[in-house]
């Protein structure tokens, strides 16, 4: 199975995982947030795995912008709902292998992983 690396084009972090993917030969497909959104089930997925807490990136300026109202009683649902609403919310990035994610860009993980 060729990878999959989910993020937005002009993150950094996202950026600095396809450059190591690339300097290490690794095949991959990079699914875009900004133009192809995130399916719902998928997104699901990748929180039952990981947890929402993992998954909802709160340090971006995305979810700072938003409403109290919006960042108060947080959960698994009222997080996923944001996070599909607003895909830029997502942490960035995350490498589906198939079997497992990879939740954001670790030099050493990406090494474990494809040594």
């Amino acid at each position: 199975m060729t990878p999959t690396l989910y993020g937005i084009p002009n993150c950094d972090t996202a950026r600095k995982a396809r450059v190591w993917l690339e300097q290490h030969g690794v095949d991959y497909v990079f699914h875009d947030y900004k133009k192809a959104g995130i399916d719902p089930v998928r997104l699901g997925g990748w929180v039952d795995e990981h947890g929402w807490e993992a998954v909802l990136n709160r340090a971006g300026t995305t979810f700072k912008k938003l409403p109290d109202s919006d960042k108060a009683g947080l959960n698994r649902d009222k997080a996923v709902a944001l996070m599909i609403a607003q895909p830029s919310m997502i942490k960035r990035p995350i490498l589906d292998l198939g079997d497992r994610r990879l939740v954001g860009f670790k030099p050493e993980l990406y090494s474990q992983v494809f040594s």
